[in-house]
C-alpha cells in the first residue's frame, strides 16, 4: 500500500500535476450599503486589495488568502449571523468593521480564540484583560479626541478657559470616546458645556447647532461619518456659527468638500494614516495597486489592516501556529512595525497593551484638500488603557 501511493505521488509530479497548500481562511465583515457605508466602502476595498496583491506575489509564504466578504450592512445581528459560518469554516482571523457589532462580539472571540481586527478603534478594545483577541491599526478615538484637545488648547489665545461641545450620535460609536474625552478636557483646563445628538442619518442638525450657538463653544467635537458630518458643517455656516470643529477619524475625508460644499474650511480633522500621494516609501506601491487612482484615508487604513494581519499571518505559519491563538501571539509580538509610512506611526502590540500606537495626524481643510497641520504623540498612560 505504502509502495502504490508513494509510485502514485510520484506520477503525479511526472505528469505535471502540481500539489498546492491549502488557503488560508480569513472572514471579512464590512458595511458596504449600510448607514457608514460612504466609509465602510474605500475601506473594505483597501482591505480586498492589500489581499489581492499579497496572493499576486506568493501568497504568505506560498499560501493563498481566502477571505470572501460579506456586507452586513451595519445591521449587527447579521454580523453576529456571519460570524457563526466563519467560525464554522474555520477561519483563524477575521477582518472586522463596525463599534456595535465588534463591542458585541469581543467576549464571543475571545472564547472562540478569533483575532478580529476591526475598523471600529473604540478603546473599550485596547485592554486585552477585557477583549483579548481584539485588534486594530489605528488611534483609538480617544487618543483622537485627546490628541484634537491637546491641540487646540496648545493653540488658545485668550485668558479664559475655551468652551468644549460634543456632537456625536446616540450609538456605541459615537459614545464610545466620550467619558475619556470628558475627562481630558476638564484635565487641562476646557469648559466642557455638553452634548447634542446628530444620527449617523441626519439630513439636518439646525436645533443641536442653535444649541451649540446658544452655549457659545469655542469648539465642537463631531464624531459622526462623512454625511452627518457634512450635515453639521453647512448648516452651522447657514446659522452664522463661529465655532471651530474637530473630527474624528470617520467623520471627514477627501470626499468632504464636495458634500459639505465650502463649509468644510479650517475644520480639523483627526487623521490615522497619510494621505494619498504622500512622499512616504509604502505611497509607491500603493500608488502602483490603485492605478494612480487617488484614495481617501479610509482606504489606506483597510490596507495598513490587511499588510498587518498578513504579517501575522507570516510569523504564525513560519512557527506552526497558523490558527487563531498563534496569529494573536504574532500580531503581539511585533514591535515597530513599519507601514512604509502609511499608518501615523509604527505599530506595536504586546500581551498586556493592544493600542497600536499614540500618534494622531491633526489636519484641516485648505482649498478643498486634507493637510497636515501637526502629529501629536500622548503619552501611553496606564490609565488610559480600555477608555
Amino acid at each position: 500500500m505504502r509502495v502504490f501511493a508513494m509510485v502514485a505521488a510520484m506520477a503525479m509530479v511526472l505528469s505535471g500535476v502540481a500539489f498546492s497548500a491549502p488557503a488560508i481562511k480569513v472572514g471579512h465583515l464590512a458595511d458596504l450599503t449600510g448607514p457608514t457605508g460612504e466609509v465602510g466602502k474605500p475601506y473594505a476595498q483597501g482591505v480586498q486589495d492589500y489581499k489581492d496583491w499579497v496572493n499576486a506575489h506568493g501568497g504568505v509564504n506560498g499560501k493563498q488568502i481566502d477571505m470572501p466578504m460579506f456586507d452586513y450592512a451595519y445591521d449587527k445581528n447579521k454580523a453576529v449571523n456571519q460570524y457563526k459560518k466563519y467560525k464554522e469554516d474555520g477561519v483563524v482571523a477575521i477582518q472586522g468593521w463596525g463599534s456595535g457589532d465588534t463591542e458585541a462580539l469581543s467576549k464571543t472571540t475571545g472564547d472562540d480564540k478569533i483575532p478580529y481586527i476591526s475598523a471600529s478603534y473604540s478603546a473599550h478594545l485596547t485592554d486585552p484583560k477585557k477583549t483579548p483577541y481584539n485588534f486594530f491599526c489605528a488611534p483609538d478615538y480617544t487618543t483622537g479626541l485627546r490628541a484634537g484637545l491637546r491641540y487646540l488648547k496648545d493653540n488658545w489665545k485668550e485668558k479664559r478657559a475655551p468652551k468644549v461641545v460634543f456632537i456625536y450620535p446616540n450609538h456605541p460609536y459615537g459614545i464610545a470616546p466620550i467619558k475619556g474625552g470628558k475627562e481630558y478636557a476638564k484635565e487641562i483646563g476646557f469648559e466642557v458645556l455638553g452634548d447634542e445628538d446628530v444620527s449617523l442619518k441626519a439630513i439636518e442638525a439646525n436645533s443641536q447647532l442653535l444649541s451649540v450657538k446658544n452655549k457659545g463653544a469655542d469648539f465642537a467635537w463631531v464624531g459622526g461619518t462623512t454625511n452627518s458630518t457634512a450635515v453639521i458643517l453647512k448648516d452651522a455656516k447657514k446659522l452664522g456659527l463661529k465655532t471651530r470643529f474637530f473630527i474624528n477619524i470617520w467623520g471627514a475625508d477627501e470626499t468632504t468638500p464636495k458634500l459639505a460644499a465650502g463649509a468644510e474650511e479650517g475644520a480639523l480633522v483627526m487623521v490615522g494614516s497619510t494621505v494619498y500621494g504622500s512622499k512616504v516609501p509604502g505611497m509607491k506601491q500603493l500608488m502602483q495597486i490603485t492605478k494612480n487612482q487617488p484614495q481617501v484615508t479610509h482606504y489606506i487604513r483597510g490596507y495598513v489592516s490587511m499588510m498587518v494581519l498578513t504579517e501575522a499571518l507570516k510569523i504564525a505559519d513560519k512557527k506552526g501556529q497558523l490558527n487563531g491563538p498563534g496569529v494573536k501571539a504574532a500580531l503581539e509580538s511585533l514591535k515597530n512595525f513599519d507601514t512604509g509610512g502609511l499608518a501615523a506611526d509604527k505599530i506595536t502590540f504586546s500581551a498586556t497593551d493592544h493600542r497600536p500606537f499614540m500618534k494622531v495626524n491633526i489636519t484641516d481643510f485648505q482649498k478643498g484638500k486634507l493637510v497636515l497641520k501637526k502629529t501629536i504623540e500622548l503619552p501611553r498612560k496606564a490609565e488610559w488603557l480600555g477608555l
